[in-house]
Order: C-alpha cells, then sequence, then structure tokens
C-alpha cells in the first residue's frame, strides 16, 4: 500500500513563506498527475496545483503567481512553494497522486497564516 507523507507545514506570518513536500513510501508506477489540495474550515476541498505526466502546470487562481509546484520523478516527491501567504491559505493542505488505475492521499498537514 502506497502511502504519502506530507511535510513543511506551520505557522507563518502574513507575507511569510513555506514550502511544502510530500514523499511516497514506495515507488509508484503510471504516475499520470501529482497535485496539492486544500480545504479550510467550512469549505470543500480544492485543487491548489497540479503537475501532470508531460509537465504540464496547473494553478488555481487564487494562488497563481505566488505558489509553485515541482516535482522530483526519481524519488516520486512532489513539492509547493508557496510565497506571500495570506490568511484566505489557511487550510489543511493535501498531496494527490494519480495513476491510471488509482487515486492516493496524503494525511494532510496544516497551514496557518496569521495577520
Amino acid at each position: 500500500q502506497v502511502q504519502l507523507v506530507e511535510s513543511g507545514g506551520g505557522l507563518v506570518q502574513a507575507g511569510g513563506s513555506l514550502r511544502l513536500s510530500c514523499v511516497a513510501s514506495r515507488m509508484i508506477f503510471g504516475i499520470n498527475v501529482m497535485g496539492w489540495y486544500r480545504q479550510a474550515p467550512g469549505k470543500q476541498r480544492e485543487e491548489v496545483a497540479s503537475i501532470r505526466r508531460d509537465g504540464t502546470l496547473n494553478y488555481a487562481d487564487s494562488v497563481k503567481g505566488r505558489f509553485t509546484i515541482s516535482r522530483e520523478n526519481v524519488k516520486d516527491t512532489v513539492y509547493l512553494q508557496m510565497n506571500s501567504l495570506n490568511r484566505e491559505d489557511t487550510a489543511v493542505y493535501y498531496c494527490n497522486v494519480q495513476t491510471f488505475g488509482n487515486s492516493y492521499w496524503g494525511q494532510g498537514t496544516q497551514v496557518t497564516v496569521s495577520s
């Protein structure tokens, strides 16, 4: 069973930065998309950023220009660099990896932005 482990969350002041990491417990074959989602209290989970097999990037409008997603294929690791954080970015951030037959989720890491 594949496990995804996120790290890098925490408490940061508005305007600050954090870098999230997501590492797979073992090699995942046939990765199609790697991405980050977030869920704020009382809101639905939303996609923040994703990177497809062919390198295509996708960002939510609310994070464009501030967040950058990247990956290390050899390690099946995906990162999310978050800059210029604001209070609206406060949420639990989840890593997601999709293959052609499965979708894997991490347990989530809390990001809290204080004013």
